[in-house]
């Protein structure tokens, strides 16, 4: 069937039907996984790098949710759009317990279908189009997808330099928010961070706090792999660093990460802002989440003894997993920054550039693409400063295929 005219839209629905707003490695992981086991036994398959998913426990996560109780016929009709007030009560106290360190009350939580879902609609509500948000680069690329698509904001990126170890201070935060062309409405502040698997110290993240207060502005917390620290840092809280958040500070968190439930899309809201939750809840049934996923989950977080072993056993795959990568990463020649959270290491592959320009890394992912069939995250997705930098993401696909692709890529130069 013919498409319509591009006439026949909204500018909007124009712009997004002649150009996709997911980045182009996205694109292309798409338009490969049709491919992707075709040649499994030459060792030519297409292995994306690229997905920060977690499959290592997804047979423990499926287990546990196959022997939860069935859903009760209310989970059929509507409920309150951010989410049951049971499963709130479930996610205060899990999340007291994991990883916030103390309760909030279920009125200050909101659930969403994924963290993509909650930041596009707490930053409709903090921020009107053409406002500007701060993000410190290296950053997730979806963050761009999540903010600007729909909002109509514009994000600033707060870059910092890999000579200093990407260190963010609050000197670069004052240097982005005097040189923005508009106003600087607020902060979004990954922690663990993605795509270098870092741990911000609690010196850093009052720092940060600090310099926001100065500025009169919002700092929104991801901190989504809050479970997945396997290294010797220690993971603190934004939660955990003043006896309350106050209207301006707010945390994201959700399944997708530390449980590998990407798919379940069930995201979460933290804060104390009033008048933020009942924007969010305004907004929230065009984003709610499906019931029978929050009976699942709900009864999931409430298991005490299954999820102190998850997270335990979490830790120890993911510190495998990274160690296996790392060693890979070195019989390939390939340097990377270590990590100590997360799903991914940050590839340096400046040294593979034929030039120092983004023309150059575009060039070198399309030739590991093409020759290797493996795809990674070019660092201009994830607005580094400097060309060179690709983030590779190991726990998606299985471990043997992981190092597989990688010793391929380590052959393309060798």
């Amino acid at each position: 069937m013919q498409s319509p005219p591009q006439g026949a839209l909204s500018i909007r629905g124009a712009q997004l039907a002649s150009e996709s707003p997911m980045a182009p490695y996205i694109v292309e992981h798409f338009a490969r996984l049709e491919q992707s086991r075709t040649g499994a036994k030459d060792g030519s398959s297409y292995v994306p790098l690229c997905i920060a998913e977690n499959g290592l426990l997804k047979s423990r996560v499926m287990a546990r949710l196959h022997a939860c109780r069935l859903p009760p016929s209310r989970v059929l009709g509507y409920d309150s759009m951010v989410g049951a007030i049971s499963f709130r009560e479930a996610l205060a106290s899990f999340m007291e317990r994991a990883f916030l360190g103390r309760r909030f009350a279920p009125d200050q939580i909101a659930v969403l279908a994924g963290a993509g879902t909650v930041l596009e609609n707490v930053f409709y509500a903090l921020c009107d189009p053409g406002e500007a948000v701060l993000v410190p680069t290296p950053s997730y690329a979806g963050f761009w997808t999540d903010l600007e698509t729909r909002n109509g904001l514009h994000i600033v990126p707060v870059h910092s330099q890999s000579d200093d170890d990407f260190r963010l201070t609050a000197a670069s935060l004052e240097e982005a928010f005097l040189s923005a062309d508009r106003p600087v409405k607020a902060l979004l502040f990954t922690n663990p961070d993605n795509p270098r698997g870092s741990v911000a110290t609690r010196q850093e993240i009052e720092e940060i706090l600090r310099w926001a207060d100065g500025r009169q502005i919002h700092v929104v917390f991801d901190e989504i792999y809050a479970l997945s620290v396997f290294g010797e840092a220690h993971f603190t809280s934004a939660a955990a660093i003043r006896p309350a958040l106050g209207d301006r500070v707010h945390i994201v968190w959700a399944f997708s990460k530390d449980f590998g439930a990407s798919g379940l899309r069930c995201g979460v809201l933290v804060s104390e802002n009033e008048a933020l939750l009942a924007a969010v809840n305004g907004l929230a049934y065009w984003g709610a989440v499906s019931g029978h996923t929050q009976w699942l989950l709900e009864q999931m977080i409430a298991d005490d003894p299954w999820i102190e072993h998850y997270c335990a056993d979490l830790r120890l795959a993911l510190r495998s997993a990274y160690e296996s990568v790392a060693t890979a990463l070195d019989a390939a020649g390939i340097p990377f920054v270590p990590a100590q959270a997360g799903i991914f290491v940050l590839c340096d592959m400046r040294g593979f550039l034929t030039e120092p320009t983004w023309d150059a890394e575009a060039a070198l992912w399309r030739r590991i693409l093409e020759e290797c069939n493996v795809n990674l995250t070019p660092g201009s997705a994830c607005r580094i400063a400097e060309p060179g930098f690709m983030r590779l993401c190991y726990a998606a696909e299985p471990l043997d295929s992981v190092v597989t692709a990688i010793g391929r890529v380590g052959d393309l130069f060798g």
